[in-house]
């Protein structure tokens, strides 16, 4: 019955997708370059929560070009700092808002900030250097003007871009300020861990005044980007009794230790079809239950999530539509604006 239901879900949802509305994107025929894709230009325009598109139009016009050459650069170098960068700007912005918090580096006052929270951001969270680099050119260009909270957004979009071939193209609002407080418990308090299951996933989100179409969209970045053994070990995922694709299972108990540590845990791709691109076929493997996570797994356990991972697994196009969409609402969350914040000069340290 179930079953009988998703489909009759999916069914509407089809029916919507030719009424949806502009999602602020620019969405390139496929097959274009994946480097030195051409991004819409930006023009001033108002945007929730104080922020604007081409916000540095006329502080610091080449702001985005700068950013997206530094992020290209490092993504075809290596595309997992790309997944990285995405992943970034969700634990940046769950923690204290989109305010560049992850990125500050512990100090004599305060030795525990976000970024060494274990387990979530340490010591997985990577693409760091990244921004450094891209927050060095840009106080090369405009000293003072950029901040590292739009830096991180700009980076994060731009890394979605190169890693979907272009498909995912969008503008982001910026105007966003950096925050100076950073607490690893915060971290631990606010992010959802890859144990959650559904209903615990949409309290998490919607603290964050996301949605649970939001929650299934963003989901989908679990299609790339590698993760240690042990979140889904310690989970009981590798289990006889666990819903997991079984040739999945042995391929990843041939990898993983029986009971990691910092140690021994090595790491392994989220997506074992499409390891290094941004598509939807993450929602492909959900449903051949070919995903690490119990998170991943809880997105069948309802009629409403269940029809969404089949319409962004068999709809051309919808899911990156979608994606484009669900960044830019994640990215303006709890912004701080004006002077309730800073422009650091440096991302890894408050003025």
């Amino acid at each position: 019955m179930a079953a009988k239901l998703a489909v009759v879900a999916l069914l509407v949802l089809l029916g919507s997708v030719a009424c949806q509305a502009d999602y602020g994107y620019s969405n390139p025929s496929s097959g274009s370059s994946g480097f030195n894709i051409p991004f819409p230009t930006p023009t001033p325009s108002p945007s929730a929560g104080g922020l604007a598109v081409g916000f540095y139009a006329s502080t610091c016009p080449d702001a985005e070009n700068i950013v997206r050459g530094v992020v290209e650069n490092a993504v075809k170098q290596n595309p997992g700092i790309g997944a990285g960068l995405i992943r970034m700007l969700f634990h940046d912005c769950f923690v204290e808002g989109c305010d560049a918090s992850v990125l500050l580096d512990p100090t004599a006052a305060n030795s525990q900030p976000e970024k060494l929270a274990i387990p979530p951001n340490f010591p997985s969270l990577r693409g760091f250097e990244v921004i450094d680099a891209a927050k060095a050119a840009l106080e090369a260009a405009c000293p003072g003007k950029v901040s590292c909270a739009d830096t991180l957004a700009f980076a994060a979009r731009d890394a979605s871009a190169v890693l979907s071939d272009g498909n995912i193209n969008f503008t982001v609002p910026a105007g966003r300020r950096d925050g100076r407080v950073s607490n690893s418990s915060d971290a631990l308090n606010f992010l959802p861990p890859p144990s959650f299951n559904l209903s615990e996933l949409t309290a998490s989100f919607a603290a964050k005044g996301l949605d649970v179409d939001d929650l299934v969209v963003l989901s989908g970045a679990h299609t790339v980007g590698r993760s240690h053994c042990s979140p889904f070990v310690s989970d009981g995922r590798l289990n006889a009794s666990s819903d997991m694709n079984p040739g999945l299972a042995a391929q990843l108990r041939s990898k993983c230790p029986a009971s990691p540590n910092a140690a021994n845990d090595p790491t392994v791709a989220q997506d074992v079809v499409t390891p290094v691109r941004l598509d939807n076929q993450y929602y492909r493997n959900v449903l051949n239950h070919s995903v690490l996570f119990t998170s991943d797994t809880a997105l069948l356990k309802s009629v409403r999530t269940t029809a969404a991972v089949l319409l962004n697994a068999f709809v051309p196009g919808v899911w990156e539509q979608k994606f484009a969409r669900a960044m830019v609402k994640m990215a303006a969350i709890e912004v701080k604006t004006g002077a309730n914040g800073e422009i650091r000069r440096n991302c890894r340290v408050v003025n």
